[in-house]
């Protein structure tokens, strides 16, 4: 998480000076919430008393650093069971964010996507307020990023080009997940292919330049959804995921593998207690599980996982050029972004990102910056 704070800097999500301090004072978990909480708090009361002054602009960069902030200290309470604490949370960094978008006078909307018998929250973040048509670049994030978190994986080096960004959130992410309770879903397609239908209708979107780009889990949803979406010009995942469940399969060990395997399910929730009695074990479990909406039974909630994977016939319906991104020492999913980008064959193009230039680890988090220049020179061949 460090290096996530540290990585936002590239784009104004954070500022390098506050993330270390607030790190040098933190020396326990519980010290992590209440630090974070204390940053986010002084970089929002410096955002209010800006806009006060009607410097709107520089209001804006610190509402940014506000939510970036907030999102931390909310993912902090997403491994507890402190509900309250974890809505309040959400709340102010919902709130910053919304501060931040709407310091641009009027350059940036938003767009409730009409999804199932609700709506999906999300932001079209534009250049300018003309509303000439640009190509935009649709971010999906991972299973547990803040939208706030979109701003320096992509959504900002898009406005840098001139294009559009438009970001949010999805079933079991951050709102859906925290205010309505919707749980994720492996098929993306019937999450995507709604928030296109929203986008294309608009003059302000070129329906004809649309590409995507999905970060973290989100490198399996995306390439999951290009399977039935073939709207996107190109798209990217970052990284590439053929399997969700290898990071929860590797957790349990052979022997309880094989009791998912053979459909034990009595047997399988008798080791899980046993095994969840470990605090760390089961805090990661907690955060981990909640998105999915099968907590309640250890047996479901990993049949359930594993149904989030390409087989054959979905990667042989993906027609869409693919840009596979390959951080060296990818912790969640290792070497599945060779995998996908071996299963696509020519569709795809794997990029590699090392330590030597400081871009190795998930979603390369002190790499920001070149990881765009390499993603958009790529996307902007295509288009």
């Amino acid at each position: 998480m460090t290096r996530v704070m540290l990585g936002s800097a590239a784009y104004g999500g954070s500022e390098v000076g506050e993330v270390l301090a607030t790190i040098d004072r933190i020396e326990a978990r519980v010290d992590w919430r209440r630090e974070w909480t204390r940053t986010a708090r002084r970089a929002r009361v410096s955002a209010e008393s800006q806009r006060s002054r009607g410097d709107f602009g520089g209001a804006g960069r610190a509402y940014l650093r506000a939510a970036t902030y907030w999102a931390c200290v909310t993912d902090a309470y997403a491994e507890g069971d402190d509900r309250d604490g974890l809505l309040d949370a959400f709340h102010a960094h919902r709130e910053c964010w919304d501060a931040f978008v709407d310091s641009f006078g009027g350059a940036h909307v938003r767009i409730d996507v009409p999804y199932e018998d609700t709506t999906l929250p999300g932001y079209l973040l534009r250049p300018d307020a003309t509303g000439a048509p640009r190509p935009t670049l649709v971010l999906t994030n991972g299973g547990d990023g803040a939208i706030s978190g979109l701003w320096s994986d992509g959504a900002a080096g898009a406005l840098a080009r001139g294009w559009n960004a438009f970001v949010y959130d999805g079933p079991g992410q951050q709102s859906m997940l925290f205010e309505r309770g919707v749980p994720f879903r492996p098929d993306w397609e019937a999450v995507l292919t709604p928030v296109v239908d929203a986008l294309v209708t608009r003059p302000d979107v070129d329906g004809g330049r649309l590409v995507a780009s999905g970060i973290s889990q989100g490198g399996y949803w995306v390439p999951r959804a290009l399977a039935y979406e073939h709207r996107f010009v190109a798209a990217v995942a970052d990284p590439g995921v053929v399997d969700v469940s290898t990071r929860w399969m590797h957790a349990v060990g052979v022997s309880m593998r094989g009791l998912l395997d053979r459909g034990e399910r009595e047997a399988f929730n008798r080791d899980m207690r046993v095994a969840t009695l470990l605090p760390g074990l089961r805090r990661a479990l907690v955060q981990r599980s909640r998105p999915y909406g099968s907590r309640d039974n250890w047996f479901d909630l990993f049949s359930e996982v594993r149904t989030y994977a390409l087989d054959g016939d979905t990667i042989g319906r993906i027609a869409t050029p693919l840009l596979v991104t390959n951080p060296e020492g990818e912790q969640f999913w290792p070497g599945q972004p060779a995998r996908l980008a071996d299963l696509l064959g020519d569709r795809a193009e794997l990029v590699d990102f090392t330590a030597a230039e400081g871009a190795n680890l998930h979603c390369q988090p002190l790499a920001r910056q070149l990881t765009d220049e390499r993603v958009f020179g790529w996307l902007s061949a295509h288009l």
